[in-house]
């Protein structure tokens, strides 16, 4: 959607009257929480539901599309500025601070000049670091909190740079968003989770806070309860839920947006793990388990040494006697031979058959770089 500049004075901007304290990402409260419909659609609809949240939650960073980028042209792509004016009049009401998607310099100034709290990069925006040091150049100085969402695609790289930019240009609030990854392969999920990115992440940049979008991963309200509960499970920071008044009738991504008292049944049976415990004899016990997990990822890494130390005598064999590196018989041996005992022992054989082809890969790289060596004799 292009946006004329000139038309952004239509926004009511009275930023002693409109603004709030916006409460930061690293708050005490875990689940950080973000609810608010997929788009704003109008006044009442945002109204409605803000002051529905409202008899459930106390604190909340109220969310609402004002530009939607949709995949193909013809279907609602948001209201546009206008809706920036009734994100305003939810904040004057409720209290809650406000938050909406950027994708260029234009929807930032907008933003910047109605007051609006938090800005979020969208995945399809995630992915082009041009665009990104653009808005991130537009927030320079504005104090506003960003959220980024990762790529489409499952690149930690792009992701990590996204967030790199907004610190760069002094942006102290700044917190992650997972919204799952687009993929191929049939999933339950409308955009699988790949929950081993989102710990990566949190490895890498413990200092950001990782919000999860229950709802882009579910895509269905069924799976929102199961996406929040696992994001507490791992330690994530904060919950994105899309709450409409009336999903029934949204205008955009109706199929995954649920009502605010289905919300607050949700957090209900919601259960909030400690990431840590003050408790001095369950700490113990927590590092008496992790030095045996310790002693054991030790010896597994001694092991592999050791079959390594016999790849290598294997592959100069097959070298010297002018043997292939892979022989198909002995690799179906040794697939079904492990994956038969990881059932036999109750290790899930689905793990095992990956691991497994890890294994074989570097074995085949190992031999290839043997067979790639002059030979000695040439010398």
């Amino acid at each position: 959607m292009i946006i004329d500049l000139k038309a952004i004075s239509i926004i009511k901007i009275n930023s002693t009257n409109t603004k709030t304290a916006f409460f930061g990402f690293k708050t005490k409260q875990r689940p950080f929480t973000i609810f608010g419909p997929c788009s704003a659609e109008s006044e009442i609809q945002l109204l409605e539901t803000a002051k529905a949240l409202k008899t459930h939650f106390n604190q909340n960073l109220f969310r609402a599309g004002v530009w939607k980028p949709r995949t193909r042209p013809g279907s609602f792509e948001g209201a546009g500025l206008e809706a920036l004016n009734w994100l305003q009049t939810v904040k004057q009401e409720t209290g809650f601070p406000v938050a909406t998607e950027v994708a260029n310099t234009a929807h930032v100034e907008a933003c910047l000049r109605a007051g609006i709290d938090v800005v979020w990069i969208g995945a399809r925006t995630t992915v082009n670091p041009f665009q990104v040091q653009e808005i991130a150049d537009a927030l320079q100085g504005s104090g506003v909190g960003v959220m980024v969402k990762n790529p489409i695609n499952p690149d930690i790289n792009l992701w990590l740079g996204a967030i790199e930019r907004i610190q760069k240009v002094g942006i102290q609030e700044v917190a992650a968003i997972h919204r799952g990854f687009q993929t191929s392969e049939q999933s339950v999920y409308r955009y699988p989770p790949h929950w081993h990115m989102a710990i990566e992440f949190k490895r890498q940049r413990n200092d950001i806070p990782v919000i999860t979008d229950c709802s882009h991963i579910a895509g269905t309200p069924e799976l929102i309860p199961v996406i929040a509960q696992k994001s507490m499970d791992l330690a994530m920071d904060g919950l994105m839920i899309e709450t409409h008044i009336n999903p029934k009738v949204a205008l955009s991504d109706a199929k995954q947006q649920i009502t605010p008292d289905l919300l607050s049944q949700i957090f209900d049976e919601l259960l909030i793990r400690q990431i840590n415990s003050a408790d001095d004899q369950l700490v113990t016990t927590l590092e008496t388990i992790r030095a045996l997990i310790d002693d054991a990822d030790d010896q597994m890494i001694r092991s592999l040494l050791n079959r390594i130390e016999l790849v290598n005598q294997i592959g100069q064999f097959k070298k010297d006697k002018n043997i292939t590196i892979f022989q198909v018989e002995r690799w179906k041996t040794i697939f079904d031979r492990q994956i038969q005992f990881a059932k036999e022992t109750g290790i899930n054989a689905d793990f095992i058959e990956k691991l497994y082809r890890i294994i074989h890969e570097e074995s085949i790289r190992i031999q290839n770089e043997i067979f790639n060596q002059p030979d000695k004799s040439s010398n």
